[in-house]
């Protein structure tokens, strides 16, 4: 299936392509306040749908997460990274997504704190 997602003002949008089955709600420092719940698909299943400089980059600890966020309204749609097999990946937040029913979605808890 396909989605279109986008920051709350719309000067991040995005389409991604594929089955939820479930979403991650990681207890990080960052994910924690921010209150995303995050999708993971392939890199190459995620296609930005504006200009890429429209999204500021935050990276924190070991610097391999890009926190993509709007720079007008600063909400956080998406991240990226190379997933441990070395494939790249996008973490979409999926109260992102238009139309989608969050309580359809099987939310799993990650201890990302202690990681």
């Amino acid at each position: 299936m396909k989605y279109q997602g986008s920051c709350h003002c719309g000067k991040v949008a995005f389409e991604v392509e594929g089955e939820i089955k479930s979403a991650l709600a990681c207890n990080c420092s960052i994910c924690s306040r921010k209150g995303s719940l995050l999708w993971f698909v392939p890199r190459d299943k995620f296609t930005l749908l504006t200009p890429e400089d429209a999204a500021g980059t935050y990276t924190f600890n070991k610097h391999v997460i890009k926190h993509r966020f709007c720079a007008v309204c600063g909400i956080h749609p998406y991240a990226e990274a190379v997933d441990p097999k070395g494939v790249p990946t996008a973490a979409v937040n999926v109260r992102c997504l238009d139309g989608l029913d969050l309580a359809s979605v099987p939310v799993q808890q990650f201890d990302g704190r202690s990681r």
